[in-house]
């Protein structure tokens, strides 16, 4: 059985190579690619594929926001991010949005068949293309001085858990749509969940609560 691959990169003769080099004489299969974030997300659900190489820097919507989505819409997606160089934030924050590691993108053939193999398999390999990170750090759990910050947040303003989770995933930049799609709310409970912290936190609109939110140091 070919593993089903899904590829996202802005640059259309990268995308259109590794297709190339993935599928001749492998038992790769690349279903989807993508231009963007936005067309990733789509791809992965309408094609859910075993494994999606998402590039960081994308227009329209990043890796990052790419990664937290497809999570949402394809959860047995397993996601590495695609990087021309070590990232460690935007890595981290691609781990904590749900992808599982990353390869550079001058990786030789057989070390990036290798590894895709292997994650597709569930065995994260030590490898030089392969993030090595603090999964269990960065896959969620926060740290206590972390849980401790948000928890007074929540206290000071009396903002609710859901609340909490709905400011957070705004602040990160994300629109009420996606935001509903990671939260599986309707769209229409985001809005008034967003109307009662706006109250909450005394301010007008998504701009305000987010300067707020990030000048409290809510992550």
């Amino acid at each position: 059985m070919s593993i089903k691959l899904l590829i996202a990169d802005d640059e259309r003769l990268f995308r259109q190579s590794l297709k190339i080099l993935l599928e001749t004489g492998t038992d790769i299969r690349v279903v989807a690619d993508a231009a963007d974030g936005q067309e990733a997300v789509a791809g992965a659900r309408e094609k859910l594929p075993d494994l999606a190489l998402l590039d960081v820097d994308m227009p329209k919507m990043n890796g990052i926001k790419a990664a937290r989505l497809i999570s949402a819409v394809s959860p047995r997606t397993k996601i590495l991010m695609l990087s021309v160089h070590h990232e460690d934030d935007k890595i981290a924050s691609a781990i904590r949005a749900g992808a599982i590691g990353y390869i550079l993108k001058d990786t030789d053939r057989t070390d990036f068949i290798e590894i895709i193999r292997r994650t597709h398999a569930g065995k994260i390999s030590s490898s030089p293309y392969l993030a090595q990170l603090a999964l269990e750090q960065l896959s969620g759990r926060e740290s206590t001085s972390n849980q401790h910050r948000i928890a007074r947040f929540a206290e000071r303003f009396g903002l609710t858990e859901v609340e909490v989770k709905v400011l957070r995933l705004m602040t990160e930049g994300l629109s009420n749509e996606e935001i509903s799609d990671i939260t599986c709310l309707a769209r229409e409970t985001i809005k008034g969940h967003l109307k009662s912290v706006f109250r909450k936190l005394d301010v007008k609109n998504r701009t305000e609560a987010a300067v707020l939110a990030v000048r409290e140091g809510l992550e």
